[in-house]
């Protein structure tokens, strides 16, 4: 197995909280979600409101679904070949579709907000054609 700092990028590294909480909930993360189910299922065990709290930040995290933010960051890392004219290249391969991915993620949003302001005018439109209004 490889250290964190061969697999992750410097900047995930440091975007990620540090200290205790931090450190286990990355470790859970590598695990997946059956390593939260059990947290969670041993923190009732311990005391209820431990097993609680652990299910409450697994669903506003979206981690209970599968969504964790680690879906954010990149999914391939490798450890360095040795060439490090290939290494470059594909870090900066990598780099271009985790950008153009963010991208592309940002417009859907664009999208999705334009797509909802546009239900929303017809809506009004509707409600101020009625008459009574």
């Amino acid at each position: 197995m490889h250290s964190a700092s061969q697999t992750i990028p410097a900047q995930t590294l440091t975007s990620r909280a540090s200290g205790p909480f931090g450190r286990a909930r990355d470790w859970l993360d590598e695990r997946g979600r059956p390593a939260w189910i059990v947290a969670m299922i041993l923190g009732f065990v311990a005391f209820w409101p431990i097993g609680l709290a652990i299910l409450g930040y697994m669903i506003w995290s979206k981690r209970m679904f599968g969504c964790s933010k680690r879906s954010h960051h990149p999914r391939y890392s490798a450890a360095p070949t040795g060439n490090t004219a290939f290494d470059a290249y594909r870090e900066e391969t990598l780099k271009r579709l985790e950008d153009e991915h963010g991208e592309f993620i940002e417009f859907l949003q664009k999208l999705r907000e334009a797509k909802d302001k546009a239900e929303f005018d017809q809506f009004m439109e509707q409600r101020d054609a009625k008459p009574g209004n």
